[in-house]
């Protein structure tokens, strides 16, 4: 962005959003025009980095990190997640491998688990959390990800008590924020 000869600022751009892409031009200090055939529509504004809301949740369910021991729950549930979601059977070794490599190195990322007692035995839901550097906030950003809660365990809070720990979580690591996509299909969680 710069200024024209009046002094009004002056400015192009475009992001992706949907595979598809959004340009905005800035002219003389208003939003001009769109160079495609998508609407036309300024960036959002970056606000200064506030805490993370916390409401309060009431829920049955304990959310504990994962352990080693969880490695089986955890391949059980992210295969049973791709058969669900994507009608799609992965290969259990790998899947194996990508699981225990998250148990042995923090850096990858976290699992979570939440269990309901006296609802389930076992593990009820989980899901994994991986890290990204937002430059423009500075700070962390927490993404949801492989998140699963068994068939017999849904809607009884526990991907709410998940949820509620991960942004906790972030805000206590002065992250930016939580992110989670939410499959189109899946009406419950939409």
């Amino acid at each position: 962005a710069g200024r024209d000869a009046g002094g009004s600022l002056q400015g192009a751009g475009a992001h992706r959003e949907g595979g598809r892409a959004r340009v905005w031009r800035l002219e003389r200090g208003r939003w001009a025009g769109s160079l495609s055939p998508m609407r036309a529509a300024p960036p959002r504004r970056l606000l200064p980095r506030r805490p993370l809301p916390l409401p309060p949740r009431a829920s049955a369910a304990i959310v504990r990190p994962a352990r080693r021991d969880d490695a089986p729950t955890l391949v059980a549930f992210n295969a049973a997640l791709a058969r669900e979601t994507e009608e799609l059977d992965l290969h259990l070794p790998t899947l194996a491998a990508g699981v225990d490599a998250v148990l042995a190195d923090a850096t990858k990322g976290a699992y979570y688990i939440a269990e309901l007692p006296g609802v389930r035995d076992g593990p009820a839901a989980a899901c994994l959390v991986t890290y990204e550097w937002s430059d423009w906030r500075a700070a962390r950003v927490h993404w949801l990800q492989s998140v699963y809660t068994a068939p017999d365990a849904r809607g009884r809070g526990a991907f709410t008590a998940l949820y509620d720990h991960v942004r906790a979580a972030a805000a206590a690591d002065g992250g930016a924020g939580v992110r989670l996509y939410v499959d189109d299909g899946n009406a419950a969680a939409a």
